[in-house]
């Protein structure tokens, strides 16, 4: 029998999917990559698995390297998809489809399956960065598959396999929306959230935040270390990336923070809502950009915010073992050598302001800056640099006059 691995999660979906593989005649190995999902039973899922047919199951702890290899870069580049999303969910997907390729190659499986739908841009993301891993795998999205969706037309059609298999799953007919959870954030969707004109900050029931109104009255002062643009330090307690993640976490999300509710545009060309929470890597956002404004020339800095928005989108669209990802990787971490150095912050119902920032790389110079008298800038040299800047508007308007 032909062997498949399986990215398994234990929810409905990808348990009618390794059923139905089964049915479809392969041996199936599940993968539960741990990206830092909700508290559940861990080997209850695997074994879960065991008892209805795969041949393995085993559980991968990626949390360290998600927030390490994966977050911490993104955030380097501070790229946002459409200004706004921080990618949480994005950055995941080939972290998973590379560990499913490592379990596949020990085992010898010749299929890598998952359980995205045609529709979404996980199956993007999966599919994108399987292929340039290992072009030979074979890859099965039952989504997309037209005899699994006559099979499974809707959800009823899955609970009804699930029971006739004696599969336990949680799940029910009705569900206001799904939600999809790793280390770095939770993304809510579907149901309820397709009506773009219904309050989804109100309609969700959120994981990681508390509502900025019933947060704290009063400011909480939070102190960042960073080196080489890496956050490194909770108030100057030297932590691992992950437990970086998770500190900021519970410290911006009993504050309130990391709340947003968008429209954005797909990879597969339509338009979706989608409500996400993502409190601790907000506030590291917005950290990490405090301390370049001290230390990067303004030159790199302008050049690295036009890069941004496409670094965002090659995230979000799954472009990650890629070529030109390998170099932007590279620019950023050139680019990332001087941001060392400390932020503090203060988070109050929601916001993320910046109280103070120090570095020993820092480029401000109070003379040069300094809005009193003295310093060491002349401001008469000004002169001569605005009559060469102004020079070509000069002409033209000699030529070519503008009426005023």
């Amino acid at each position: 029998m032909p062997s498949c691995v399986l990215a398994y999660s234990g929810g409905l979906d990808t348990s009618v999917i390794l059923g139905w593989l089964l049915d479809e005649g392969y041996d199936i190995h599940a993968v539960y990559v741990d990206l830092g999902q909700p508290c559940e039973d861990r080997e209850a899922i695997l074994q879960k698995a065991r008892d209805h047919g795969a041949k393995s199951s085993r559980l991968v702890d990626a949390r360290e390297e998600l927030c390490r290899d994966y977050a911490f870069p993104v955030l380097q580049w501070q790229a946002k998809y459409e200004g706004i999303y921080l990618l949480g969910t994005s950055i995941a997907r080939p972290l998973i489809s590379k560990v499913c390729l490592q379990v596949a190659r020990a085992v010898g499986a010749v299929a890598y399956a998952h359980g995205a739908t045609g529709k979404g841009n996980d199956q993007c993301r999966f599919q994108l960065a399987a292929e340039a891993l290992d072009p030979s795998i074979k890859m099965i999205a039952p989504w997309r598959i037209e005899k699994f969706r006559q099979a499974f037309p809707g959800r009823t059609e899955m609970i009804d396999y699930c029971d006739a298999k004696k599969i336990p799953v949680k799940a029910s007919i009705a569900k206001p929306y799904s939600s999809d959870e790793n280390c770095l954030h939770i993304s809510y969707e579907a149901g309820e959230l397709e009506d773009p004109n219904v309050d989804g900050i109100s309609l969700v029931d959120f994981g990681m935040t508390v509502s900025p109104q019933d947060a704290p009255d009063a400011v909480e002062q939070v102190t960042i270390g960073f080196e080489s643009g890496v956050p490194i330090s909770i108030n100057g307690e030297a932590k691992s990336p992950l437990a970086m993640v998770e500190a900021m976490n519970e410290i911006a999300g009993r504050n309130g923070v990391g709340r947003i509710d968008i429209v954005e545009n797909r990879f597969v060309g339509m338009k979706s809502r989608g409500v996400y929470e993502a409190p601790g890597i907000t506030a590291l956002y917005a950290a990490h950009l405090a301390l370049e404004q001290l230390t990067l020339d303004r030159d790199l800095v302008h050049l690295r915010d036009r890069i941004a928005p496409e670094v965002a989108e090659m995230v979000y669209y799954g472009f990650w073992f890629v070529p030109k990802m390998d170099a932007l990787l590279a620019f950023i971490r050139e680019t990332q050598q001087p941001v060392t150095g400390e932020v503090k912050l203060g988070l109050y119902k929601g916001n993320v302001m910046i109280q103070g920032r120090t570095s020993p790389n820092s480029l401000y110079d109070a003379e040069v800056a300094s809005m009193e008298g003295g310093g060491n800038y002349d401001q008469t040299d000004a002169e001569g640099f605005l009559r060469l800047q102004g020079l070509p508007s000069r002409v033209l308007g000699k030529v070519r006059p503008r009426e005023y």
